[in-house]
């Protein structure tokens, strides 16, 4: 068996070397693809679409959608949380976000959606500096819990360890750690890191943890116990870490690399299956199928959403990344509003650009490539264009 694990893992070794390429004497590199770069291909078989199912499930929790809402403030408050619950889907609320700082942030938010310019990163960063009170989180998490829907929040991992045990106390069914990308091991010397693993295996419920792009990162974040891992640097249209910190990692490989590193700790772990979600560039329903079709369970979409009549953003999109201290690695992005949240999941749509619908043109996709349920398209071929 280690024979078989070693000529396995050469064999590894040697396909990656074939695909490096040289960006002069000194550097290799290797080559990667977007989702844009990629297609799918119909198989030799059709279905009809009512034969296809997009049911997902993690640990104890079913959804009829595939779906997640990016925890950002322009796209997830309480009441948008539980209408995308109601849908199939499921809402992570940011709970350190603007309705965790402030009892009645309506006013903000058309303020907002107001500002202009260098002023909206500034006024960003002042709304934002107002502190997160534990008892926000708590009465925003019954909030959901009462409508009877799946409860989700999202904590960065510098904030986890002040508040999970306001976050577990108030009853959340998932938790969600997502950092621009977040490692199993933070080596600080200014403060004791958050241990992943030890924090991980002492909570209660469920942990979805990310982001990450590479094999390694992945399985390392498997190996601390998580339930689901996400794939990307989160923000996607409303984040600038490209440019700010050059740091990127084009979606189609990452989703296939981290699949990978599912399979192998699934090999390694006796039959744990990690739950691999694409976080980043999914804006119209086509990269939806292209992130599961490169072997995602799920994704986690922000900017489809931003596109609701009745988002938070009124239109205006933006993640933590845009009201960073000292940093801003995002921007607020205007969208042209398109329809309800219910009409951008389920249709019907009136525009044939992707932006509505989003989960008739999966089920489409699947059936004209043949398949009936998520699991079976992962395996559907694709090709880079």
């Amino acid at each position: 068996m280690r024979a078989h694990g070693f000529h396995r893992s050469l064999r590894r070794c040697q396909n990656r070397r074939v695909t490096d390429i040289e960006i002069g004497r000194a550097k290799r590199a290797r080559r990667a693809y977007a989702f844009d770069d990629v297609a799918i291909v119909p198989s030799r078989r059709t279905r009809d679409v009512g034969e296809v199912s997009v049911d997902w499930q993690i640990d104890a929790y079913r959804f009829e959608l595939p779906v997640l809402a990016a925890p950002m403030d322009s796209v997830m408050s309480p009441a948008t949380a539980i209408k995308l619950g109601k849908l199939g889907g499921l809402g992570v609320l940011n709970l350190e976000g603007i309705w965790t700082r402030y009892a009645d942030p309506e006013a903000l938010l058309e303020e907002v959606a107001g500002l202009r310019g260098a002023d909206a990163t500034r006024r960003l960063q002042e709304i934002y500096t107002e502190p997160i009170k534990p008892e926000l989180i708590t009465e925003r998490l019954h909030e959901i819990r009462e409508s009877g829907v799946t409860v989700a929040g999202a904590l960065s991992p510098q904030r986890t360890k002040e508040f999970a045990k306001t976050v577990t106390d108030a009853g959340v069914d998932l938790f969600v750690i997502r950092g621009t990308t977040v490692s199993a091991e933070h080596v600080s010397s200014q403060a004791e890191p958050l241990n992943l693993k030890e924090f991980i295996y002492e909570l209660d419920v469920p942990v979805i943890v990310g982001g990450c792009a590479t094999h390694q990162a992945a399985l390392h974040l498997m190996r601390t116990g998580a339930a689901g891992v996400l794939v990307g640097f989160g923000g996607g249209a409303a984040h600038t870490t490209r440019t700010v910190l050059g740091v990127a990692v084009p979606m189609a490989s990452a989703v296939a690399d981290v699949a990978a590193a599912r399979r192998d700790y699934l090999d390694e772990s006796g039959g744990r299956y990690v739950h691999v979600i694409a976080d980043g560039s999914i804006g119209r329903s086509g990269d939806i199928s292209k992130a599961i079709a490169c072997g995602a369970d799920a994704v986690m979409v922000g900017s489809p959403f931003a596109r609701a009549t009745d988002a938070p953003g009124r239109s205006f999109h933006w993640g933590a990344e845009a009201h960073h201290a000292d940093l801003p690695r995002g921007q607020r992005v205007e969208f042209e509003p398109v329809g309800t949240f219910e009409e951008i999941l389920l249709g019907p749509s009136h525009v044939a650009d992707g932006t509505m619908n989003l989960i008739g043109a999966l089920k489409r996709s699947m059936a004209t490539t043949g398949y009936t349920d998520l699991k079976e398209f992962q395996r559907v071929e694709v090709v880079v264009g």
